[in-house]
């Protein structure tokens, strides 16, 4: 099997050739750019450019060197508009980290070391304090209240960083020939590689209504003013249908995985109740899941952190071929219930080392080992594409990057 077929095969349940990993292909299997920097040292390749993709999470774009040496099955549709040197330029990262970053990012260092971005209003809408590793959105569009109508939403939206500040390919979409564009990148690159093809189309609905309102706010309008979350949901719907439209007419039968992003999990279970998912957000997420089936031969990708086991009969009714990042930390999150469950009805796109506590405090023999094991459990029959539970963070040692990746060719 060649990477694309690997993949698709196990999504599709079936046990392919050889285990199909993901690195990097998504703003959540991917690496922060401090580590990054540090593995390429470890590893003595040299000539390495750092470069921020995601500049809200200081996420590297991992080179084709990297790909390669660990043999990462898939690619992200985003880096096909990243390889001209002109769209980046030299930074150095308060850590003293050499970096390079989009050109068009322009954040603003403040005498207590903190990096904030500011939009064409003067507003502040993130910040990176001084030690953080990212930028925190801190401007909220409908912090004070509902609108009357959504004719500005979109006007609204821009203002959240993580639509202002957007990775690739949507930092091009305002171009006039973006679509066109876009299917001639990925037609080019689907010809000269065999590995499967993601793109990020994101179609939040809950974490849209957190951004837009504050986390707390937004929660407690679930259930205080739902028919409020309703009409707010409405607008955001007829957006994203109309954006998935575009996708799917203008790569729908080119690329081969299309991600959505809804975070539903905490550490000790689902953010909100099952009733209340099933009553306001479940209907909506059928309806862009249905879209794509129907309009594309898209796999779609969801995800969705934490401690989602009580949702996980949800989210195959609604029809997501993939779920991840697969927070085995979690409560009821454990490999072993997950893959006897529901191992023949949804993809498990992630899962394979926990990065929130075995790579960052764990020694290299305990990562492998804990890497065998999970592996072990997830990949028999197919079903499980290898990648870690979420970005692997700036603290990471980069030896123990390297004993996962050991472990994982092993197991191949």
């Amino acid at each position: 099997m060649n990477s694309r077929q690997r993949i698709l095969a196990s999504i599709d349940h079936c046990e392919p050739d050889v285990l199909p990993v993901d690195f990097g292909s998504t703003s959540v299997t991917g690496i922060s750019a401090t580590t990054y920097s540090r593995l390429m040292q470890t590893l003595g390749i040299s000539g390495s450019k750092t470069r921020i993709y995601d500049v809200v999470t200081q996420l590297a774009q991992p080179e084709e060197e990297i790909l390669e040496k660990f043999q990462s099955d898939a690619i992200d549709v985003g880096r096909l508009y990243n390889q001209d040197d002109q769209g980046w330029k030299d930074t150095t990262l308060p850590n003293g980290i050499p970096v390079q970053i989009p050109a068009w990012f322009q954040p603003i260092p403040q005498p207590d070391g903190a990096w904030d971005v500011y939009d064409q209003d003067g507003d502040r809408i993130a910040s990176m304090p001084l030690g953080a590793t990212f930028f925190d959105q801190t401007y909220f569009p409908y912090l004070q209240g509902y609108p009357s109508n959504y004719k500005d939403l979109s006007k609204a939206m821009a203002k959240v960083h993580w639509s202002k500040l957007a990775r690739s390919p949507w930092d091009h979409s305002g171009e006039p020939d973006f679509w066109d564009k876009l299917r001639q990148r990925v037609i080019a690159y689907r010809q000269k590689s065999e590995r499967a093809i993601v793109f990020t189309a994101g179609c939040s609905i809950f974490e849209w209504g957190c951004f837009l309102r504050r986390m707390d706010n937004f929660l407690v309008d679930l259930l205080a003013c739902p028919t409020e979350v309703e009409h707010l949901l409405d607008a955001l719907m007829e957006m994203h249908l109309e954006t998935l439209g575009k996708i799917c007419k203008a790569v729908g039968d080119v690329v081969d995985i299309l991600r959505f992003g809804d975070d539903l999990g905490t550490n000790m279970g689902p953010i909100m109740s099952p009733r209340t998912y099933r009553s306001l957000f479940k209907p909506r997420h059928k309806i862009l899941c249905n879209y794509v089936k129907e309009h594309s031969q898209m796999r779609t990708f969801l995800h969705s952190c934490g401690s989602v086991y009580k949702l996980i009969p949800d989210l195959i009714e609604v029809g997501y071929d993939i779920l991840n990042p697969i927070q085995i930390s979690a409560l009821d999150m454990e490999p072993e219930r997950l893959k006897r469950e529901f191992g023949k009805d949804i993809a498990f796109w992630g899962g394979g080392c926990d990065t929130q506590h075995v790579l960052y405090n764990g020694s290299p023999d305990e990562v492998k080992c804990h890497v065998r094991k999970n592996i072990e459990i997830f990949a028999p029959g197919g079903g499980f594409i290898f990648a870690t539970v979420h970005n692997i963070l700036s603290d990471v040692p980069p030896e123990n990057v390297i004993a996962m990746f050991e472990a994982v060719n092993e197991y191949r």
